[in-house]
């Protein structure tokens, strides 16, 4: 039997599936990302994509109103 698990939501507080996890390729990118680069370049990163996010034009979603 194979459990359903939404990492998102599930994994707040770790893993539960541990060596299981079909995650386990991002978790390896993600830590040599943490070692490799520098909270100063992080914070860079992060102030470039919240910027490219403020000049994009608002989405705007229509609902469907049942009749």
């Amino acid at each position: 039997m194979e459990v359903n698990v939404n990492c998102a939501q599930d994994c707040i507080n770790g893993c539960l599936l541990g060596d299981k996890c079909p995650n386990q390729q991002y978790l390896a990118e993600a830590s040599q990302f943490i070692n490799d680069t520098s909270l100063d370049k992080m914070l860079e990163l992060a102030e470039e994509a919240r910027l490219k996010k403020l000049s994009q034009p608002p989405k705007w979603v229509i609902p469907d109103f049942p009749e």
